[in-house]
C-alpha cells in the first residue's frame, strides 16, 4: 500500500510539473507573440500604401513622393506636416529613403478588356522606409517619432445631406461608404478606431441631434463599451454651392475641448483630416486648424 500510495504521489508531481510546464510554454508563447505583434506595429509606421498607374519608374517616383509624406506624418502624428512645403526638397529624393516596395494589382482575377487596360492597370503600392532617415526628417522639422502609446479613438460621426442625416455605424448598411473611408483614414494615420453599432445607439438613445448638444460625458459609457480610450465626435454636412462637406470635429483631451473645421472637401478628405488632427493633439503637436479649406494632391 505504501509504495501504491509514493507511486500515485509521484504521478500527481509529475503531472502538475508537467503542468507548469505547459503553462511556462504558453506565456513564453504568447510573450514572443505580443512582442512580435508590437514590432509589426511600429514597423508599420513606416510603411505606407498608394495607388499607382502601372508599375513604370517615373509613376513609382511619384508614390515614393506620396507615400514619404504620409509615412512622415502617421509617425509623428503630426497633420500639420501634410501642408509644409518645405517637404518637397525630401519627397524629390524619397526613392533614397526606401528600403522595400511592392506592387498588388488592383485588377488580379478580372479578365482584361482593352489595351489601355493591359498597360495602365491600377495597383496598390507599398514603400517601406528606412526608420533613422525617417526619424531625422523629423529631427529637421523639430519633430519626434510617437512611439508611445495611442489612444483607441471612439469616433461618432454624423452625415447630412439634405433632409437625410444617419451616423456612422459599424453595421448599419446606408454607412458602408463611409465606414469604409474612415477605416481608411485611420489607418493611413496609424491610428486605432472603434464605431458604435446601431444596437448600441438605439440603447443609449444617441442621435445626430445628441451629438450637437449633449456633453461628451453622455457618450463616454458607450465608448467604454467599445474599448474607446477617447471620443472624437464629427459632423459632415453636404454643402451643394461648395459641392463638397462643410465638417467640425470635437474631442475633450486632457482636460480641454479641442476643435477644427474643415469646408469644401470629400467626406473621405474630411475623415483624414478628422483623424489626423485628433492623432496631432493626442500625440502632443498642438492644435490644428483643419489645414487648406480645398485638399491639395
Amino acid at each position: 500500500m505504501a509504495d501504491l500510495h509514493r507511486t500515485r504521489h509521484r504521478s500527481i508531481l509529475t503531472s502538475r510539473g508537467a503542468n507548469r510546464a505547459i503553462v511556462r510554454i504558453f506565456l513564453a508563447a504568447a510573450f514572443t507573440w505580443c512582442a512580435g505583434a508590437m514590432a509589426a506595429t511600429g514597423a508599420d509606421l513606416y510603411r505606407a500604401k498608394v495607388t499607382v498607374t502601372g508599375q513604370g519608374e517615373a509613376n513609382r517616383i511619384i508614390g515614393f513622393a506620396a507615400c514619404l509624406e504620409d509615412v512622415l506624418v502617421k509617425v509623428s502624428g503630426a497633420q500639420k506636416l501634410s501642408a509644409d512645403r518645405r517637404l518637397a526638397a525630401y519627397k524629390s529624393k524619397a526613392k533614397d529613403l526606401v528600403t522595400a516596395f511592392s506592387y498588388r494589382d488592383q485588377f488580379s482575377g478580372k479578365p482584361t478588356r482593352d489595351e489601355q487596360g493591359t498597360r495602365d492597370r491600377p495597383y496598390d503600392l507599398t514603400v517601406e522606409f528606412e526608420e533613422g532617415k525617417i526619424d531625422d526628417i523629423l529631427g529637421a522639422f523639430g519633430l519626434k517619432p510617437w512611439l508611445s502609446h495611442r489612444p483607441l479613438l471612439a469616433v461618432f460621426a454624423e452625415m447630412e445631406q439634405g433632409p437625410r442625416s444617419y451616423l456612422v455605424t459599424s453595421d448599419g448598411t446606408q454607412s458602408d461608404l463611409q465606414r469604409d473611408a474612415l477605416l481608411a483614414a485611420a489607418d493611413k494615420r496609424g491610428i486605432s478606431i472603434v464605431l458604435p453599432g446601431t444596437a448600441a445607439l438605439e440603447k443609449s438613445n444617441i442621435t445626430g441631434a445628441d451629438l450637437r448638444t449633449a456633453p461628451f460625458p453622455a457618450l463616454a459609457p458607450v465608448a467604454a463599451e467599445l474599448g474607446g480610450d477617447v471620443v472624437l465626435v464629427g459632423r459632415l454636412v453636404w454643402n451643394d454651392r461648395e459641392l463638397g462637406w462643410a465638417t467640425q470635429w470635437q474631442m475633450d483631451w486632457r482636460g480641454r475641448t479641442h476643435r477644427w473645421q474643415i469646408r469644401g472637401v470629400t467626406f473621405d478628405e474630411a475623415f483624414r483630416r478628422g483623424i489626423g488632427g485628433a492623432a496631432q493633439v493626442l500625440s502632443g503637436n498642438g492644435d490644428w486648424s483643419g489645414g487648406p479649406q480645398r485638399p491639395t494632391y
